[in-house]
């Protein structure tokens, strides 16, 4: 039993938990939610929940392709054995529908219909027939909005204020980076296993640039807002620096980002960091 249960935790990806809890969380907060019980169940089902379904579905119809990876077993990603999909797709469904039957019975029509987007996206991604992974661009559009996702459904639960556009659009750039940028590191593993990816269709060299762009590009629009929110452009380049060293990269060399990579997924916690404190200086002080 708990090795089962350890395993549905790795499935889930803990070191990505606060990637969707967090964007929920304090959009909910800073548009002037006050509902804490609603804060409480939405935090959690983001935490967990959320990530269960999200990579559960993708490990499960990623199976074939995840067993050739040499990067999959860890963090990066799980590689269990077909006899756990039952199981991990039986803990999707119970996982997810207490959650998402409270937050549907409390929201409003708008809310509703935002978070059963969000939960397509999710689910289009991987499964079988839809596979929006597959899609170039549409595939990092796809993989930005399980992140925005969170943060749009919260907005949606209070006053969906005009300003908060500019911030979602930036969120939106980023995440399409980071979703490019890490399918470089799968292209040779992808093109072996018959896989389509933003990165496979306009090869490592040109996805980095364009991870570059989508930097850049909310690195731009976060500058333009106003103080000290505008700091936070300066944390998208960052990103930026961290993938300098593949200004060079080639197909054949794809396997190089995934260092890079790695390291990325450590600087979102410094970059989480960052917005904190600006949040709380702001919000506090």
């Amino acid at each position: 039993m708990m090795t089962t249960l350890k395993k549905l935790i790795m499935v889930s990806r803990p070191i990505s938990w606060i990637n969707t809890a967090y964007p929920f969380a304090v959009a909910y907060l800073l548009a002037g939610g006050t509902n804490m019980t609603l804060l409480a169940i939405g935090t959690i089902f983001f935490l967990i929940p959320y990530n269960l379904l999200m990579y559960g579905v993708n490990d499960i119809f990623d199976y074939e392709s995840d067993i050739r990876n040499p990067r999959k077993g860890g963090i990066e990603g799980m590689r269990e054995q077909k006899e756990l999909h039952p199981v991990i797709a039986k803990a999707v469904v119970i996982s997810t529908l207490p959650f998402v039957a409270c937050l549907a019975f409390v929201g409003t029509l708008q809310a509703n219909l935002v978070l059963a987007a969000v939960l397509f996206f999710v689910i289009a991604y991987s499964i079988a027939k839809l596979r929006f992974k597959e899609r170039p661009i549409l595939d990092s559009i796809t993989s930005s909005i399980h992140f925005v996702g969170p943060a749009v459904y919260a907005l949606s639960l209070t006053s969906f204020s005009p300003e908060a556009w500019p911030y979602i659009v930036a969120f939106l750039l980023w995440g399409m980076a980071s979703h490019a940028f890490g399918a470089v590191q799968d292209i040779i593993p992808d093109r072996q296993g018959k896989l389509a990816s933003i990165a496979t269709y306009l090869g490592a060299r040109a996805t980095v640039y364009f991870a570059a762009l989508m930097y850049l590009l909310a690195a731009l629009l976060l500058s333009m807002q106003p103080l000290p929110y505008a700091i936070v452009g300066g944390v998208c380049l960052v990103y930026v620096a961290n993938m300098l060293p593949l200004h060079s990269i080639t197909d054949e060399t794809s396997h190089d980002a995934n260092k890079p990579w790695r390291r990325f997924i450590w600087l979102n916690l410094f970059a989480g960091f960052v917005i904190t404190m600006i949040l709380l200086a702001e919000n506090l002080l």
